[in-house]
């Protein structure tokens, strides 16, 4: 009896060890690192075998340029841009434009918009402001380290909005401004009519909605126009701001690393970008002699925009430059020498 018993026993270790050979166990090593149990030769052989991961991920988004070919128009710098316009300031000159009548997305470029609205009203720039939970991103999700309660005021809030374009800032402005959300983006739209923006739509007042369009040759006027207003200009090149907020300090940088250049001279910037716009930039900059206002929309690639106003200004200073410039004269040296 007690042989079969010991039989039974052996017999009921058998059949788990058959269970096993069959199943696989996740061993300590980490998910992707697999034992199978094996019978050899009468042992258990424990065969350990990690498994490759193949992660598939969703592709990313088009923006609206991407899906509209925008993208397949060639042009002779080789921009990044799918839309691009160049304009001598004073003399109203196109030096180089691309789709510049093309409508897309202008994403964060609306607070260009906003903050040159909320400084021509004049409202008092020391009004305490606070963030409210209407504030809050509902929409793409952004994260803000202006949480809900933070109180600001109004003149912190448009340094923020127009040099490191924070959304709940620009929303907050809109919000408070004398009667209300709805009230300051008709203003918004007004303005663009009023500036002779025909192809140019406003419904909030952050950019983070695709609703919010216009085209390069609607943008060159609102820059034309915010190069126009002192505190438009000071804020939105400021390199850095910091806020007290309770008791701690918080940093807040631009958004434009062209700000910090010396090989730039920036008088008004914007920069913008969610995936339905791409990466966007408008800047008031003198090059080789010259104001140039300059607008880059759709731009393919994180810092696709930066390489494309790199290229544009390398350009100017080659084949545009005022003479008796510093670029009009490096470029005649350059030819005398070669």
């Amino acid at each position: 009896m007690k042989r079969n018993a010991a039989s039974s026993k052996v017999a009921k270790r058998g059949g788990r060890a058959e269970r096993d050979d069959k199943a696989d166990k996740v061993v300590r090593g980490g998910r992707n690192v697999v034992a199978t149990l094996q019978k050899k030769n009468g042992k258990t052989v424990v065969a350990v075998q990690r498994r490759s991961v193949v992660r598939v991920e969703a592709p990313p988004r088009q923006s609206f340029g991407q899906m509209a070919g925008l993208h397949t128009t060639d042009d002779a710098l080789e921009l990044k841009s799918s839309v691009a316009l160049v304009v001598d300031q004073d003399t109203h000159e196109v030096l180089f434009s691309k789709n510049d009548h093309a409508v897309l997305p202008i994403a964060s470029l609306t607070k260009l918009m906003t903050g040159l609205l909320i400084s021509e009203a004049k409202l008092p720039n020391e009004e305490l402001i606070t963030i409210t939970q209407d504030d809050v991103d509902t929409e793409k999700r952004s994260s803000s380290r202006l949480t809900v309660g933070t109180t600001l005021t109004r003149g912190e809030l448009l340094h923020l909005a127009l040099m490191s374009s924070e959304n709940r800032a620009a929303h907050a402005l809109g919000r408070t401004y004398p009667g209300g959300l709805s009230t300051f983006v008709s203003i918004m739209n007004a303005k663009a009519r009023m500036l002779g923006m025909k192809d140019t739509r406003y419904v909030e007042p952050t950019g983070l909605s695709s609703r919010n369009q216009s085209s390069a040759q609607d943008l060159a006027l609102l820059v034309n126009a915010a190069y126009a207003d002192a505190t438009v200009r000071s804020l939105s090149t400021s390199p850095e701001y910091q806020v007290e907020v309770g008791r701690r300090t918080l940093q807040f940088n631009t958004t434009n690393r062209l700000v910090k250049s010396p090989d730039w001279d920036i008088g008004v910037q914007k920069t913008g970008y969610i995936s339905e716009a791409g990466q966007c930039l408008v800047m008031q900059a003198r090059v080789a002699g010259r104001k140039l206002i300059m607008v880059f929309l759709d731009s393919a690639g994180k810092f696709s925009r930066i390489a494309d106003a790199e290229r544009v200004r390398r350009w100017v200073e080659a084949t545009h430059a005022v003479p008796g410039s510093p670029a009009a004269s490096r470029a005649v040296a350059y030819q005398i020498a070669g």
